[in-house]
């Protein structure tokens, strides 16, 4: 096992270990943890984001269209997210809240009948 000490900041240093003994470049080992750290955080966001964990399909092809339709929906938040400066996380509750004070001003199902 190797140990790498990255500087992170002028007060901050963060250790990695890796199992990779051929590894020798501290570089490539801070540039590997980035690539995983996006990963983590596109894993973290698609599930919290889109629903794609609460998909209830038992077909094959409808858990690959539910994860496809996730992954857009992703793509487009973290496209305004980019474009306004704000988070995926901001992003969707702005269109939540939006949509929930339109359906309360003019619900389109409603609630009794008259």
């Amino acid at each position: 096992m190797k140990l790498f000490r990255v500087a992170v900041s002028t007060n901050r240093t963060d250790y990695v270990a890796t199992k990779d003994l051929s590894q020798s470049s501290t570089n490539v080992v801070e540039e590997v943890c980035k690539v995983r750290w996006e990963i983590e955080e596109f894993h973290r966001e698609i599930k919290q984001i889109s629903g794609i964990g609460s998909c209830q399909c038992r077909k094959a092809r409808l858990q690959r269209n539910h994860i496809a339709c996730a992954m857009l929906v992703w793509i487009r938040l973290k496209n305004l997210a980019y474009q306004t400066g704000q988070t995926v996380y901001q992003i969707k509750h702005r269109f939540l809240s939006n949509y929930l004070i339109q359906q309360l001003k003019r619900p389109s199902l409603p609630m009794c009948l008259v």
